[in-house]
Order: structure tokens, then C-alpha cells, then sequence
């Protein structure tokens, strides 16, 4: 009987030990992962700030691709081809990926973050940048301070550009109305579009890519835009507020049925993304920043107000819902195409 057990512990022995090499072979052989951004000034600080430094500490090459889209990710998982181990989401296209079964959870016990805002860390998504919807104006330009400031033509003559998605221009519409930033979601859809009824005439440009906003204010093409503050902070001929902007997150997410080697690799780059030594080197590149509480610690005192997510910026906007949007998406893209119909 003692035989036998020692037999099957030797055997049981054994076959942890076979698991533990298999393992370390395959994360051994992982010399290359791939993933999808948004490219421009984004994907140069994500090269900058967490690639330079994760490739010299694994010897990992990490080839960037844009841009990235919820379309590619669902071909990938419906072909079972999975190119890129990490897909960049905007917050409501994460939650529609995992309602449609696109993305797999994180391995959070290996990614092992540095201390992160609460809303960053999904279970299925890390969120590594922060971005705000934000008024800008050029300097010679009267400042608003408000969106009721923007939607009052009268004191504030001049075109308007605002984004052509629902989800960005309501929340934007109900501030403009009165609606605390606390109170904005759930959005009351009705009140939005008769909110925008208001300015809708004063509306040159309804954009569709980030970089058109600071380009329509720079060519005097409007007077006042919405755009997002990346594009627009510390632009030297523009102004602009965070003041009742629209705080969101940019998520990394992996597609379901990735390579476990592969998913176990990307999640040390995931790391080298939490800490927020790095995310101060990516601020340098582009006015946004990660997810760490204690990014403002590293950034020079003369800039961390040029950052939404600083204590000062970060009490002053609403944080979007992507829950409620992505629940809505539907909806609201057909509410706003009649919308637009009738302009």
C-alpha cells in the first residue's frame, strides 16, 4: 500500500513538474506579441512610455498596429485568427464586446498593477488612458467657461463644432441645460435633443475624426468646439476647459480564444502600463493620462492642470457611463440619424 502511494505521488510529482516546464517552455518561446491601437500621438507615447521598457526587460518584440476598431476584433475571434493579443476599446465598445462574448477576462494576480482608479480596472479590461470631451476655443477668441456659456449664441456669437456621436454630444447637451454632472446619467434622451434644437443651427461642423476640431478652430472655420483634450490642450493658438467636460476611458482588452503563452506575456506589458513612473513619460507625448492615483506626484507641478485626470481637472467633470451607452447604442444611433436628418 505504501508502495502504491508513493508511486502516485512520484507520478503526481512528476506531472506538476511536467506542467510547470511546459509552462515556462511556452512562455519561454513567446519572442514577439502584436497589438491594436489607435495610432497617432497615442500609439508614439504607448512605443515611448511602456514598449522601450518592456522589451528591454523580457526581450519581447511588441509591433504596434492602427488603427483599431470593435470590427477587427470580432473578425479575429469569428475567423479564430487572433493577430493581436491586445485590442484597444473605447469603455462603451468593451462593454459590447463582452455582451457579445468578443473578449476573455484578464489574469489580474499576473499583471500585478500598481495601485489604479477604480473604473480602470475591469475584469476584463485594463483601462490605460484617460481622455476628456472638452470646450476649446482660439486665443483671441470670448471664453466660455460652461456649456450653457457654449449653447448661449447670443453672449458668445460664433460657429460651433461638436462630435457626430450621440454618445459624446448629449451628455454634452444635458450640461448645457442645467443637468449636474452627478445626475447626468441615466441621460434623459428627450431633454438632450430638444437641448440641442437650441444651437443645432449654429452647428457648422458635427466632426467625425479627433483631429478636425483643433484644425476648424486654428482655420477660424468656428468659434468654439468640442474636442478632445489631447488635441487641444497646450495647443499654443488654442484655450480651451475642463470645466464640465466629459471625463472617459480607453481600455486593453484580449480577445477570446487567445493564446494562453501569448495572453501571459502581454500581461507584463500590461504591468509596465500601471506604473505611473511610466504613464508620466507617456504624458509627455500626449496630454492624457493613465490610470494611477499617483501620476501627479511624477509629472512638473507647472503641468499636472494640463491632465484630466489631476484633482483639480478631475472633481470639475462627469465621468461617461458605458454601461448605460453601450445598453442604449442602438437607440441613440437611431434617434440621432433622425436627428441629423432634420438638419
Amino acid at each position: 500500500m505504501k508502495t502504491t502511494k508513493k508511486l502516485m505521488l512520484s507520478i503526481k510529482g512528476l506531472t506538476l513538474a511536467s506542467l510547470i516546464v511546459a509552462s515556462t517552455v511556452a512562455a519561454a518561446q513567446v519572442n514577439e506579441i502584436r497589438i491594436l491601437e489607435s495610432g497617432g500621438p497615442s500609439g508614439e507615447s504607448i512605443e515611448k512610455a511602456y514598449v522601450t521598457g518592456f522589451t528591454k526587460k523580457t526581450g519581447i518584440k511588441v509591433v504596434r498596429q492602427s488603427p483599431t476598431s470593435l470590427g477587427k476584433l470580432q473578425a479575429m475571434v469569428q475567423s479564430k485568427s487572433i493577430t493581436d493579443i491586445l485590442v484597444e476599446l473605447g469603455s462603451t465598445n468593451l462593454i459590447l464586446a463582452r455582451a457579445t462574448g468578443l473578449i476573455e477576462p484578464l489574469d489580474w494576480d499576473k499583471i500585478n498593477p500598481d495601485p489604479m482608479f477604480p473604473e480602470a480596472k475591469m475584469p476584463d479590461g485594463f483601462g490605460y488612458q484617460y481622455f476628456s470631451t472638452i470646450m476649446a476655443w482660439p486665443k483671441d477668441t470670448k471664453p466660455v467657461k460652461t456649456w450653457e456659456d457654449f449653447w448661449n449664441i447670443k453672449d458668445f456669437p460664433g460657429k460651433r463644432a461638436l462630435p457626430d456621436y450621440p454618445a459624446y454630444t448629449l451628455p454634452l447637451a444635458l450640461l448645457a441645460d442645467g443637468v449636474k454632472p452627478e445626475d447626468l446619467y441615466p441621460l434623459d434622451i428627450e431633454r438632450a435633443f430638444k437641448s440641442l434644437e437650441k444651437i443645432k443651427d449654429s452647428v457648422a461642423v458635427w466632426w467625425q475624426a479627433g483631429a478636425q476640431a483643433p484644425q476648424l478652430l486654428e482655420d477660424n472655420e468656428v468659434q468654439y468646439a468640442a474636442a478632445w483634450s489631447g488635441r487641444v490642450v497646450g495647443n499654443p493658438k488654442l484655450e480651451s476647459t475642463y470645466n464640465d467636460g466629459l471625463l472617459q476611458v480607453s481600455y486593453f482588452v484580449v480577445p477570446k480564444g487567445a493564446d494562453p503563452a501569448t495572453k501571459e506575456a502581454a500581461m507584463g506589458l500590461l504591468h509596465e502600463m500601471s506604473k505611473a513612473e511610466n504613464q508620466a513619460i507617456a504624458a509627455e507625448v500626449v496630454p492624457y493620462t493613465g490610470a494611477s492615483p499617483d501620476i501627479g506626484s511624477k509629472l512638473p507641478a507647472d503641468k499636472v492642470n494640463l491632465y484630466p485626470t489631476s484633482p483639480e481637472n478631475r472633481k470639475v467633470q462627469a465621468l461617461a457611463d458605458p454601461s448605460w451607452t453601450a445598453e442604449n447604442a442602438q437607440k441613440l444611433e437611431l434617434l440621432w440619424q433622425q436627428f441629423k436628418l432634420g438638419l
